[in-house]
C-alpha cells in the first residue's frame, strides 16, 4: 500500500518552488467554475487569505465525484505543483486523486459567491471564519494575541491567571454577573427575608470578574511585574457597537512604576502590538485596507511613527472649551470625557495619540493615587485615532491610610477588600498598571467598525448563541 504524502499547508505552497512534485493539500471550495473537459477549483485551508487554485481534467475523474465539488465541501487533493500560466497566482495544483471529505448542498449552504453584510455573517457564527473576511480578522486576532504575550515576556514579566469567579466589584460599576448554585426559584432567606447567600457554594455573593487588577497587584507586589490577558465580564445593557458583555483584557501591573513610567510603558506597548501585526499580517490587513477601511494602513503607521502627545485633562478642558466645535455632549471641568471629544483631540488638535493625565478624583476609581492638589488624581488614559480611549490606567494608591479613606468615602465594603488594604501594610511600594481591552484593540487594528466583528462568538443583552 503506498503511503499518503504529507499535507502541506496552502500558505507554505503558494510560496513553494517545488515544480513537477507531487504534493498533498486539504481545504475548503470557495469556489468552481470551467467547462465540461476543465475545471479550476479555488481551495482555502484557513492558512493564508490566498487560495490554491486546483486545475481538474473533468474526464480523468468520475462524474459522482466533480458533482459533490461544491462551494463549501472539504476536500483532499493530491498532484503536481506547476508554475501558473494564469493572473493571481503563481502556483496551482493538477489534480490527480480528490477525495471528498464533506460535501455543501448548493441550495441550503449560506456562503454561496456573492456580497454577505456583516450583520448577517453575525447570525451564522458557526460558519463566518469561512469567509475571506474573517479569516483575515482572526488570523489578525492571533497575531496581536502573540505579540502581547512576546512583548511582556521578552520584558520580564510573568505571566498571571486572575480569577474569573470573585467576590469584589474591582471597578465598584455594580453591573455584574452573579454566580450562583442556589434554587431560583426559591432559594433560602435570612430573617431579613433577603437571599442567604451563606448557603450558596462559596458562602458568599459571587461574580464574574469585570478585571482582574486587583488581584494583579498583590503579585506584582513580590514579583515586580505582571500581566494578565484572559476573560473578563460585564452587565451593562448595552447594544452599542463598542460594547460586549464578555470580553478579553490586558492588565499588566508594575511595582516601583510612577504615572510617567506606566504612560512610557503603555506607548511601547501599543507600538509594538501595531507594528508586529503590521510586520506579520500583512496580506490580511491589506485585504481588510482594500475592503473595508481605505485608511487602515495609513491610521496603523500613523499610530507607530509618532511620538504620543502627553498632556492632562484641565488642559484638555481648556482647548476642547476654546474649540470651535458643536458637540453633542457638554463639557466642563469634573465632567468624564466622551468619544467625540477624545477624538477632537487625537483627530483634528494635536494630529496624533494622547495621553491625558490628572482627571479628577470623582470620575475615576477608588484605587488611584491622589495628587496632594486633594482634587485630581494620578490617572491617565490613551486616546487613538477613530475609538478615543483604547487605555486606562493609573498610578496605584499605596498609602494606606488614604486608600482607606478613599474606600470609606464611597461607602464600599471594606470587609470585602481587606486583603487589598492589608498590602498597603506589609512593604508598601509605589506601583501602576493599566488595562487594554483587547477586542477594542483588535478592532483598531483590522478597521471593523462593530466589536462583535472581532470577538469569534459575541455575548451581548440578549444574545449567546453559539
Amino acid at each position: 500500500m503506498r503511503k499518503e504524502i504529507k499535507r502541506i499547508k496552502v500558505k507554505d505552497l503558494l510560496v513553494s518552488k517545488s515544480f513537477g512534485k507531487e504534493v498533498h493539500v486539504k481545504g475548503w471550495v470557495r469556489t468552481k467554475r470551467g467547462s465540461k473537459k476543465i475545471g479550476f477549483i479555488a481551495l482555502n485551508d484557513g492558512s493564508i487569505i490566498h487560495n490554491m487554485q486546483i486545475v481538474v481534467d473533468f474526464p480523468e475523474f468520475d462524474e459522482q465525484t466533480i458533482k459533490q465539488i461544491t462551494t463549501g465541501s472539504c476536500l483532499s487533493v493530491t498532484g503536481t505543483l506547476v508554475e501558473s500560466k494564469g493572473k493571481g497566482q503563481n502556483v496551482e495544483i493538477h489534480a490527480r486523486h480528490i477525495e471528498v471529505y464533506g460535501t455543501a448542498d448548493p441550495d441550503t449552504y449560506p456562503l454561496q459567491k456573492k456580497g454577505h453584510t456583516l450583520e448577517f455573517l453575525r447570525e451564522i457564527a458557526h460558519l463566518r471564519f469561512r469567509t475571506n473576511t474573517f479569516g483575515a480578522v482572526f488570523r489578525v486576532r492571533h497575531t496581536m494575541a502573540y505579540a502581547v504575550h512576546k512583548y511582556f515576556n521578552d520584558k520580564g514579566f510573568y505571566y498571571l491567571h486572575t480569577p474569573i469567579i470573585t467576590s469584589s466589584d474591582a471597578e465598584g460599576a455594580g453591573e455584574m454577573f452573579r454566580v450562583s448554585v442556589l434554587d431560583d426559584l426559591n432559594p433560602p432567606k435570612t430573617p431579613e427575608g433577603k437571599v442567604d447567600y451563606e448557603k450558596d457554594f462559596f458562602g458568599k455573593e459571587t461574580n464574574l470578574t469585570v478585571s482582574g487588577q486587583l488581584e494583579a497587584e498583590l503579585a506584582a507586589l513580590a514579583l515586580s511585574e505582571v500581566y494578565t490577558f484572559g476573560p473578563t465580564f460585564r452587565a451593562e445593557n448595552s447594544n452599542t457597537p463598542r460594547h460586549l458583555a464578555e470580553f478579553w483584557m490586558i492588565e499588566p501591573e508594575m511595582a516601583f512604576y510612577d504615572i510617567n513610567d506606566n504612560m512610557d510603558l503603555a506607548e511601547d506597548f501599543l507600538k509594538f502590538i501595531v507594528s508586529y501585526t503590521l510586520e506579520n499580517s500583512p496580506d490580511d490587513l491589506e485585504f481588510l485596507n482594500k475592503m473595508y477601511d481605505k485608511e487602515l494602513l495609513e491610521r496603523l503607521r500613523f499610530v507607530v511613527e509618532k511620538e504620543f502627545i502627553r498632556t492632562n485633562y484641565t488642559e484638555a478642558i481648556k482647548i476642547l472649551k476654546n474649540a470651535n466645535e458643536k458637540f453633542e455632549f457638554p463639557v466642563e471641568w469634573g465632567s468624564d470625557l466622551k468619544a467625540e471629544h477624545e477624538r477632537f483631540l487625537v483627530e483634528k488638535y494635536y494630529k496624533r495619540s494622547v495621553i491625558l493625565t490628572d482627571y479628577p478624583k470623582d470620575i475615576k476609581a477608588f484605587y488611584m493615587k491622589q495628587n496632594n492638589d486633594g482634587k485630581t488624581i494620578r490617572a491617565m488614559d490613551v486616546l487613538f485615532p477613530r475609538l478615543g480611549e483604547i487605555i486606562g490606567g493609573s498610578q496605584r494608591e499605596e498609602d494606606y491610610d488614604r486608600l482607606k479613606g478613599r474606600i470609606d468615602e464611597l461607602k464600599i465594603p471594606v470587609k470585602e477588600l481587606w486583603w487589598y488594604l492589608e498590602v498597603r501594610k506589609f512593604g508598601t511600594a509605589p506601583h501602576s498598571g493599566f488595562g487594554l481591552g483587547f477586542e477594542r484593540m483588535v478592532q483598531f487594528v483590522t478597521g471593523m467598525s462593530n466589536i462583535r466583528d472581532v470577538i469569534p462568538f459575541p455575548r451581548t443583552p440578549r444574545s449567546a448563541e453559539f
